[in-house]
């Protein structure tokens, strides 16, 4: 999850226009835009769910560090160590799966929590760049049902099975993380040669038989996962430095130091996973083209809507995995990000790590109710919405529905505990006959029309007793 802010600048400018439903990335050659029809099927509903739930969790979690970062060499702020030594470093962080164990795994409540929550996928890191695996892989025993690892005696080993299994039954689509990249694999990081940076450590052209076992291995992987894992609607690569050389724009060159190609064959990978899971949504992230079916600005949320589909990953904290006493971000800031992407037209990944134990910390679920109790008064305004122009005005975004529904979502300050009297849109109004309703409240609205907009006044006793709190949905019926 490091390639930053390079990408996101390169992002951001490419915010052009809003995405049309069904419409391709209009950045993108005719040969990258996907023409299978299940895949732009699937694109839609993606862009009907919004909002979904990601977790970055592995055996570092007892350590309450970052993910996998902290064995990667590089001298940047998220590769920091406890210890001096990298080599000592490095062997004890790969031995933490001997002591993973985490009894109080209960995805069934995890799931109950994102429905509430109003969330209708989830992501979950298969494998992280470390490449220790989270699901009973063939390929190693660097993996949760390992033998060395004590949770593989538990029945729920499978913990990737267990998740989406989970999920599923409460409506979720499921989407699989994996990280191109493999830090444990001799075929990536070969123990021959020092690991400088994040990189493939050898020369792939000189060491073609080797970089071919890493591939097929990868592939491997893959398939495991598109084949007993149940129906999967998202695979969510990660590493993107991990491509073909030469299509490595001027601005990455600094991140990939060494000119090793690094092509794990795209092409055979989609094939075989939509083979076995027609219809599948591809994210080569940060690789654009063919495989990179919607984008995702990380940590970020664009300035404008972006010309293609498109998912914001963010982390409810500061951290992407578990760390002790993380500051999340208030139940007010996460509902207007929430309101402020859904208004550009992309979806909202919030990411929660959870704790070494198998829980969800305290602090997010109380978000996570915090923002149910929002959506199950003003989930209309956000499912299903497309963005319309101008998309924000002061405080207020807009989203529609394609019957020509809008919707007016005033964002209230953190102490703001009730709508004011009334609220001034300049750019939207009701047609005649039409009508204007506050979401939670009931019966119309008076308004009156004001330039090209309206006037609406809102009732006394809504000021008093607010439908709910952090931001308010007007509903104008054209």
């Amino acid at each position: 999850m490091r390639i930053r802010t390079i990408l996101v600048i390169g992002l951001l400018a490419s915010a052009i226009a809003a995405l049309a439903p069904g419409a391709q990335d209009r950045t993108a050659g005719a040969s990258d835009r996907e023409t299978d029809p299940l895949v732009l099927k699937k694109l839609e509903w993606f862009q009907d769910v919004k909002f979904g739930l990601m977790m970055h969790w592995g055996p570092y979690s007892q350590w309450g560090v970052v993910e996998s970062w902290s064995i990667c060499s590089e001298d940047e702020p998220w590769c920091r160590r406890s210890i001096p030594d990298y080599v000592e470093y490095k062997r004890r962080y790969e031995q933490l799966p001997k002591t993973f164990n985490p009894v109080k795994f209960d995805p069934a409540a995890w799931a109950k929590a994102a429905k509430y929550a109003g969330m209708r996928y989830v992501v979950h890191t298969t494998k992280h760049h470390d490449g220790f695996c989270m699901f009973d892989t063939a390929q190693t025993d660097y993996r949760i049902t390992g033998p060395d690892v004590p949770f593989a005696k538990d029945p729920r080993a499978n913990i990737v099975k267990e998740i989406f299994d989970a999920f599923r039954k409460e409506g979720f689509g499921t989407g699989a993380y994996f990280s191109k990249p493999d830090w444990h694999s001799p075929d990536y990081w070969a123990p021959e040669w020092a690991t400088p940076d994040r990189n493939v450590n050898y020369d792939t052209a000189k060491y073609p038989e080797r970089w071919k076992k890493f591939k097929d291995y990868t592939y491997a992987q893959i398939s495991e996962l598109m084949s007993g894992y149940g129906p999967v609607d998202i695979l969510w690569l990660d590493g993107g430095w991990v491509r073909p050389y030469p299509q490595l724009p001027p601005e990455l060159r600094g991140v990939i130091k060494q000119p090793y190609d690094q092509d794990i064959d795209m092409p055979r990978i989609a094939a075989m996973a939509r083979a076995k899971q027609p219809g599948l949504i591809i994210v080569d992230r940060t690789v654009t083209g063919r495989y990179e079916n919607y984008r995702t600005p990380e940590q970020e949320v664009p300035e404008k809507p972006l010309p293609y589909v498109w998912e914001t990953c963010m982390t409810m904290g500061n951290s992407w995995s578990y760390v002790p006493n993380d500051k999340y971000k208030s139940p007010n800031r996460l509902i207007h990000l929430l309101v402020d992407i859904v208004s550009k037209g992309g979806n909202f990944l919030l990411n929660i790590g959870p704790n070494a134990e198998g829980e969800l910390p305290a602090e997010s679920l109380a978000r996570l109710r915090d923002i149910g109790d929002w959506m199950k008064v003003n989930g209309e305004a956000i499912y299903k919405t497309r963005p319309v122009a101008p998309y924000k005005e002061a405080k207020t975004c807009f989203t529609s529905l394609a019957d020509g529904t809008v919707y007016a979502i005033y964002l209230a300050d953190e102490d703001e505990t009730a709508p004011p009297a009334t609220v001034q849109l300049y750019s939207h109004a009701p047609a005649p006959g039409g009508r204007i309703t506050l979401l939670g409240v009931a019966g119309e609205l008076r308004w009156e029309p004001a330039g090209k907009g309206v006037l609406i006044q809102v009732p006394a006793a809504a000021r008093k007793m607010p439908p709910c709190r952090h931001a308010w949905a007007f509903k104008i019926t054209k």
